[in-house]
């Protein structure tokens, strides 16, 4: 398939036909392989907040910087999306409310929005992230057994209608719009 310009708005969505892929899963899971296929598949711009963290910081977190560079990707995103270019955030997506603002946001200015979910057996996920200390420590951090278990009951897999693109849910409880709770939940991210 040509660039993404090119094709036709009824592909993802209507508006731009441009498509924001949400690639879901934990760190180990395959998440960025995937990402890079499809950008590649796409034409598309991946956005892979680690490529920034590690590089800037030396740590993944560096102490509430990760949510806001986040914010500043996706504001990054929803422009290149207008433009017409598909984009893949490679950012893990764990909880359904991030996703859920995203698919919005995403929506709000006419793309369209595929949520890409890679589950992962936690003996293959361990295997995995060992693997990628020992291969490329410089492009990662160190996680350690109680991480992975910490944060696989924090992942909430997306459900059917999250991955067939079904419409998406209301704002939680006391948020106007989901514009408004991405912007709280990266402050950096403008709506």
């Amino acid at each position: 398939m040509g660039p993404a310009a090119t094709r036709p708005p009824t592909e993802h969505g209507t508006g731009t036909g441009a498509c924001l892929f949400l690639v879901v899963g934990l760190p180990g899971a395959g998440k960025t392989t995937l990402a890079r296929r499809l950008a590649e598949e796409h034409r598309a711009l991946r956005l892979t907040p680690d490529a920034w963290m590690i590089p800037l910081f030396g740590d993944p977190e560096a102490g509430g910087k990760r949510d806001v560079l986040e914010g500043r990707l996706i504001a990054l995103a929803l422009e290149v999306l207008r433009l017409g270019t598909d984009v893949v955030l490679d950012f893990g997506l764990w909880g359904r409310d991030e996703r859920s603002a995203l698919r919005a946001l995403a929506a709000g200015q006419g793309s369209g929005c595929e949520v890409v979910y890679l589950p992962v057996s936690r003996e293959v996920h361990l295997e995995r992230i060992r693997r990628r200390q020992e291969q490329t420590p410089q492009l990662t951090f160190e996680i350690t057994e109680a991480d992975v278990d910490r944060w696989r009951a924090q992942l909430q897999p997306p459900d059917e209608a999250e991955l067939a693109g079904l419409a998406v849910p209301a704002p939680p409880a006391g948020w106007a719009s989901w514009a408004d709770w991405a912007a709280t939940r990266w402050p950096s991210c403008e709506r």
